[in-house]
């Protein structure tokens, strides 16, 4: 590939410039114009923002083609677009800026005092409300910078060890995974992609929004998902792809009008993110709308494995083979294939791979060895070479589609005066798949539940706060002192899963 990602829509502002490429609000923005828009914004931000090649560019927002229009911008500087959780609290979100110091912050008008606030001592961050650069005209550059080998996307992942890790995706890696998307879907120009979920994490921006784009397709976008909102667009805009994580497919289905929908336009629907129960499939095959499963990560852009539509019933509960353009192992602890049946750590190579982690090479190194990265998830093969999910990666709580570290949380128990010690498990739970659950051996009876979950606001996202609290005399520990968190679900199965109600 030559060039910068912004050539796709150049290209299909040539060959369908009437075409709808976002529909927004109400709004479309044909193909001529968000390419114009594009190099409107690039402009804007090389000459009068001063931002250079290799720069980061945060945003902080929710959906909006906005977004869309920096992300190409940026492709065409040869800038990195960090785009930023709106779900983290702000001590949260202060941690990444600190570690990528962007040298602009862009914020949508429902985020623009929590963005100012952010970059309060920040001199070295410029603070932009998108509407100033889409109502401000400015000529085009005269060149391109970007190139395929440029880091693009600066994303955010939760570390074991509580401190987030950002992952460096390139444009060639974006185009890789359009690819490997674009095979997995049989992808063409006609399709229409309705886009719900957050594009701040590569599913809800590369399992459909990018492919479809590279595509010459239409994306219509919502701010954020609503399940009223998703049902009515599937009635009145008749988009033939959706992804869905299993707890939008749950509140899909929690939806006084589900039954009374008109879905039948979707060739199908994508998920993943988690271990799917074939419940949750069942929830749309019932209505004979095929469900694939797509496994990745935030590092592999996600796209590494899935399932294609006519494998959908016959492979139900697999996440399908390896991608296009990705090979994957199973292996044992010694880095040996296992045969098809076993049960080991999946691992993965290709160019849609992130290259490495923002500042980190310790971190770098420990992910990848012989240019294989470890994903830390275990599965196993079939003969046909499909996938299974057997666990994912160790400790880790997937609530709602968000990854949820307990080391996180523990450093905030550890903080909590009365307070021994404390390990956080999962719980299963009907709405969000698993939610955060603390054990807490505690030194007085008079801290309650209530003063646990108080110390969390403000501290972390809701979605990563306990759900429960379960006071013990003591944590089970191995001969070295360390928590034996595997006895310690299994001490606590039966009431880690009572099923309490549960809020985020």
């Amino acid at each position: 590939m030559n060039g910068d990602l912004s050539r796709w829509i150049e290209a299909h502002s040539r060959f369908t410039p009437n075409k709808p490429a976002i529909r927004f609000a109400g709004q479309d923005i044909a193909y001529s114009a968000l390419a114009a828009r594009i190099r409107s914004t690039a402009a804007i931000l090389s000459t009068e923002a001063g931002i250079d090649h290799g720069d980061r560019v945060a945003y902080l927002g929710f959906n909006t083609p906005d977004m869309l229009i920096l992300l190409f911008a940026c492709a065409r500087l040869g800038a990195i677009l960090l785009p930023l959780n709106w779900r983290l609290a702000p001590p949260e979100q202060a941690e990444i800026l600190n570690d990528a110091t962007p040298a602009m912050l862009v914020a949508d008008p429902a985020h623009a005092d929590q963005a100012k606030a952010l970059i309060k001592g920040r001199p070295d961050c410029h603070l932009l409300e998108f509407d100033n650069i889409s109502a401000t005209p400015a000529s085009p550059l005269s060149a391109a910078a970007g190139t395929a080998k440029d880091p693009l996307l600066l994303v955010y992942t939760s570390g074991t060890t509580g401190r987030a890790k950002g992952a460096i995706l390139t444009q060639q890696a974006i185009l890789c995974n359009a690819l490997n998307s674009i095979h997995m879907h049989d992808m063409v120009s006609a399709d229409h992609v309705l886009t719900v979920l957050p594009m701040f994490h590569v599913g809800g921006l590369n399992i459909h929004t990018m492919p479809a784009l590279y595509s010459g397709a239409t994306v219509t976008l919502h701010r954020s998902f609503d399940p009223g909102a998703t049902l009515a667009a599937l009635a009145a805009d008749r988009p033939s792809l959706l992804v869905l994580v299993p707890a939008t497919i749950t509140a899909l289905h929690a939806h006084p009008g589900w039954l009374d929908t008109d879905i039948s336009s979707l060739r199908a629907l994508t998920t993943g993110s988690t271990i799917v129960p074939l419940s949750t499939l069942r929830i749309f095959h019932e209505r004979d709308i095929p469900v694939i499963q797509v496994y990745g990560l935030t590092e592999s852009g996600p796209v590494a494995a899935y399932q294609r539509i006519d494998d959908a019933l016959a492979t139900a509960g697999s996440t399908g083979r390896a991608a296009l353009h990705t090979d994957v192992r199973v292996v044992d602890n010694l880095d040996r294939d296992v045969p098809p049946g076993q049960s080991g750590e999946i691992l993965l190579r290709g160019a849609n791979l992130l290259t490495e982690y923002w500042r980190d090479p310790v971190a770098t190194a420990e992910a990848f060895c012989d240019g294989w990265f470890h994903t830390g998830d275990i599965g196993q093969c079939d003969g046909a070479g499909n996938i299974v999910l057997k666990d994912r990666k160790k400790d880790m709580v997937i609530s709602g589609g968000e990854n949820v570290y307990p080391a996180e949380i523990e450093q905030v128990l550890e903080q909590i005066e009365g307070i021994a010690e404390a390990a956080v498990i999962g719980r299963i739970d009907d709405r969000w798949g698993e939610v955060p659950v603390a054990i807490v051996v505690r030194t007085t009876a008079k801290l309650t539940k209530p003063d646990i979950l108080a110390a969390f606001h403000g501290r972390l996202a809701r979605f990563k706060h306990p759900k429960d609290i379960i006071f013990v005399e003591a944590l089970p520990r191995n001969a070295l002192g360390k928590i034996q968190k595997q006895m310690l679900r299994g001490q606590f199965d039966a009431v880690i899963r009572d099923q309490h109600p549960s809020t985020q």
